[in-house]
């Protein structure tokens, strides 16, 4: 069984069933077809829950117990999206962030032109730790390039949207990716390490892809490419010292460091390089850690990439997450997830049939309610023991959350 401990209630198989089968009905028709957050859809499968409990004379202290040990499990998750925050809004005060697409604008060129659209957004993705930040952004400007030389719209956009969550992925600054480790409870750098046997020979094999696929001698049209970049020098943000805290970043996941450590000495490094360039009051810097940093340069698309970061930016997913593992937890106290699995859990009995299992579960939550967190923290909760029964390290679990 999954998680024994606090189970108030072993409800019949069709029951627990029928209510998976309305809660996906209830998150799916409300984010999909009324466009709510999925906050509220989250509330009402824990209404639900909770008059399903009631019904069933499941003590009600039991149950907000169940929503609060649920809640408990993503606090490391939380302490580190603060930082997280925090950091975000001091690489860019820095300038490492602006400096990072600076430098990855300087490699584009015709010749190869789709393999280098796929490395800057991996490289734009990886800085700002934002998948759909860098298409809407950076994509916009390559798929002008794109028509300016009469090159395929289709091909650019694959290799945008390909790099752009090549980078959100393997991004320390990512929610996402910061979630799926700190509901394993594995190191960020441990869990991003292990990502990379599946994320790198992807990368290789995209690359090789999109550059044969490239046009040999097409004259590339810079004019897009040159206005980012004017507006970018002209922040007064664009520096090479500015790089440092990457490589603090860099230093302290190869010594293992853990990962609020790491946040919070490269912040203070990155918030010291910025005095190189630019004095900040005491005063500033705290509105800036918390609210994030708000580019002003006039032009939209650089505006974009750099009004980010700051503890407020985090409270959507901080909620999320509270609101997600509260669920989880319900479902667990009533018995749910228990109850179907244990018909199932003969599948599950080696390392591999597990990995399969969480991923496609994942897979499963993402197509049917199209939400990424709870794709992550779903199965994350719900495979965490069958890891550990079948010998299997969480480490190997938070990459295919």
């Amino acid at each position: 069984m999954f998680h024994q401990a606090n189970q108030a209630l072993t409800p019949r198989l069709s029951e627990a069933i029928s209510l998976l089968f309305l809660m996906v009905v209830i998150m799916t028709s409300s984010i999909l077809f009324f466009k709510a957050t999925p906050h509220i859809p989250v509330l009402i499968v824990i209404m639900m829950l909770l008059c399903y409990g009631w019904i069933k004379k499941v003590n009600y202290k039991t149950m907000e117990q169940g929503i609060v040990d649920g809640a408990k499990s993503g606090l490391a998750a939380i302490f580190i999206f603060f930082f997280i925050g925090i950091l975000i809004s001091a690489f860019i005060m820095s300038g490492t962030i602006p400096t990072l697409i600076y430098y990855g604008f300087e490699i584009i060129s015709g010749r190869f032109f789709y393999m280098i659209v796929f490395l800057v957004a991996c490289i734009v993705g990886v800085a700002i730790g934002s998948s759909l930040t860098t298409t809407a952004t950076i994509g916009v400007a390559f798929i002008g390039m794109a028509q300016a030389m009469d090159l395929s719209l289709a091909i650019t956009a694959g290799a945008i949207v390909s790099g752009a969550f090549f980078g959100d992925k393997m991004s320390p600054l990512s929610d996402t990716t910061n979630l799926a480790s700190s509901i394993m409870h594995v190191d960020l750098f441990e869990h991003i390490k292990n990502m990379s046997w599946t994320t790198i020979p992807a990368l290789i094999i995209s690359a090789i892809v999109y550059a044969t696929l490239s046009p040999s001698n097409q004259t590339l049209s810079r004019s897009n490419i040159g206005d980012f970049k004017e507006t970018l020098f002209a922040t007064g943000l664009i520096h090479w010292y500015t790089l440092l805290p990457i490589l603090v970043l860099l230093l302290f996941a190869f010594k293992k460091v853990p990962a609020i450590p790491t946040l919070i000495i490269a912040s203070i490094v990155a918030i010291g390089l910025s005095y190189g360039h630019h004095f900040h009051t005491a005063t500033q810097i705290a509105d800036l850690l918390f609210n994030g940093y708000k580019s002003e340069t006039g032009v939209e698309a650089i505006d974009s990439l750099l009004t980010r970061g700051g503890i407020s930016s985090m409270f959507f997913t901080i909620a999320l997450v509270l609101l997600a593992l509260g669920m989880g937890g319900l479902l667990f106290t009533l018995g749910i997830i228990q109850t179907v699995l244990a018909k199932i859990e003969h599948l599950f009995k080696t390392a591999g049939s597990a990995i399969t299992g969480a991923a496609t579960t994942a897979i499963g939550v993402n197509f049917f309610i199209g939400e990424q967190y709870l794709s992550i923290l779903l199965p994350a909760e719900t495979f965490q023991q069958q890891f550990k029964k079948s010998r299997s390290c969480t480490e190997k679990l938070s990459p295919y959350s």
